[in-house]
């Protein structure tokens, strides 16, 4: 049965968190889509994203839709073992590079993601997830309006900074040195880390593990996200009796991490290690095949700001966001489907030392060659479950200065097709942050046909 791609305008248009509508409007949206009620064949897929850019522009359906045609999918059984799993992710990739709303739905007729996807998409999820929390601790000193005379002023309010710091109940306020999580686009923290570096840094004796969770899944203005960086920085160390702190990042995650301590100065003294995972401090060239029918259509913000030569990247390296300001460690992949380009000193995770304060990056491939488990095709989330991108990021939180090869085990982690640790449930987990990132590209609700205007506090860097 043909499907109609009056699903675009849902996908495109329409936020999820909408109210569902009654039962007859939804059997009336699903004859109007003319879809089909199981989807369980490759053909089907590729027919509901081949309409995404051409029909994009019919409008009335609701975001409800998008939650029919993902519990239409009929998934294959979960993979055998996780060798098996990654190598499904590999050939989803290698059907289709770029065409991310294909490589989604394909993960779910796979079965390359948890059976409650519908349910990661559409909610917060777990605790761990949450975005309004209650943190009663006053910073002392003070972390609001300003830490330093040197800070960026804020934009939103001290309650909605602090409330998308999600402290676990375990949280031992400095005994174990704190590491903020802090996300990619189109996630949050809790799903992102939780069933990767969150479960091997819970119960650890060399990293106490915070979560931020930015309202939106960080899908807005990257430098109002930033906010939500900066401040935590500052709060987590002033209510650990004022220790250091150090930042592990995903994806967009390290690009506003980058501006927090660019234009948060305060911060820099408080960060013991900076460790971005599958950074796009550069930006990526892929960025727009998150965003179909763009520029006729409008697309998330904070995807506009993460193209390569967008305003945002090239204020951010003007103003010295290029190069460390705290020791820092990046790992990434040639292989990343997101963020190209991602190879030597072009990669757009590769950051420079000019400052000389200490500054290690691997690229997997090269470390452990493509010869070696842990060298072959790791995606954009796959290096989340890299055993050697772990091992430097344990090395960067328990010496002082960056992660170093040296000090690692690399033949033993290379041997390693994922963190020793980890199941094959946690890989899957991990596998759901992408579908997340695309549906919650396509259903973001507040799009823009460029990119938000650079703050006043950073005019003076935006390039002539």
């Amino acid at each position: 049965m043909k499907i109609s791609y009056l699903l675009v305008f849902t996908l495109t248009q329409v936020v999820l968190s909408n109210p569902t509508p009654t039962q007859p409007e939804r059997l009336a949206e699903r004859q109007l889509l003319d879809l089909p009620s199981k989807i369980t064949d490759q053909s089907q897929i590729e027919s509901i994203a081949a309409g995404l850019e051409s029909d994009a522009a019919i409008l009335g359906a609701a975001a409800s839709i998008l939650i029919d045609v993902l519990e239409a999918i009929v998934p294959s059984p979960v993979p055998a073992a996780i060798p098996d799993a990654i190598s499904s992710v590999a050939s989803v990739y290698a059907a289709h590079p770029t065409d991310f709303v294909v490589n989604a739905l394909d993960f779910i007729l796979d079965g390359l993601v948890p059976s409650d996807i519908t349910n990661l998409v559409t909610t917060e999820g777990s605790e761990e997830n949450s975005s309004s929390n209650n943190n009663p601790l006053s910073p002392s000193p003070a972390v609001y309006p300003q830490k330093s005379a040197g800070d960026a002023p804020y934009s939103l309010d001290e309650n909605s900074l602090r409330s998308a710091i999600y402290i676990p109940s375990n949280f031992t306020y400095g005994e174990i040195p704190a590491v903020l999580l802090v996300s990619g686009t189109g996630a949050l923290a809790g799903g992102n880390f939780g069933p990767n570096f969150g479960k091997e840094f819970q119960g650890s004796d060399y990293a106490d593990p915070v979560y931020i969770n930015i309202p939106g899944k960080q899908l807005a203005d990257l430098q109002i996200e930033a906010e939500y960086v900066a401040y935590a920085v500052n709060y987590i160390s002033a209510i650990s009796d004022n220790k250091n702190v150090s930042v592990l990042s995903w994806s967009a995650g390290s690009s506003i991490s980058q501006w927090a301590v660019t234009y948060w100065p305060s911060t820099r003294s408080v960060i013991s290690d900076f460790i971005p995972i599958s950074g796009d401090l550069h930006g990526t060239e892929t960025a727009y095949f998150l965003c179909p029918g763009f520029p006729r259509l409008p697309c998330a913000p904070a995807i506009l700001q993460q193209e390569y030569n967008s305003t945002f990247v090239a204020t951010l390296r003007n103003a010295g966001g290029s190069s460390a300001y705290v020791p820092t460690t990046s790992v990434y992949s040639i292989f990343d489907e997101i963020i190209q380009p991602q190879e030597n000193t072009g990669a757009s995770a590769y950051v420079f030392d000019e400052r000389k304060v200490g500054v290690s990056n691997t690229e997997l491939q090269n470390a452990c060659t493509v010869a070696q488990p842990g060298g072959t095709l790791y995606t954009h989330e796959g290096v989340l479950y890299n055993a050697l991108a772990f091992a430097l990021a344990k090395d960067a939180l328990i010496h002082d200065g960056p992660g170093d090869l040296s000090r690692v085990d690399v033949v033993a982690e290379c041997q390693k097709i994922v963190i020793s640790g980890l199941s094959l449930t946690d890989v899957l987990a991990t596998e759901a942050i992408v579908v997340e990132l695309v549906f919650g590209a396509l259903t973001y609700p507040d799009k823009v046909l460029s990119e938000p205007a650079i703050a006043s506090y950073a005019q003076t860097d935006v390039p002539a």
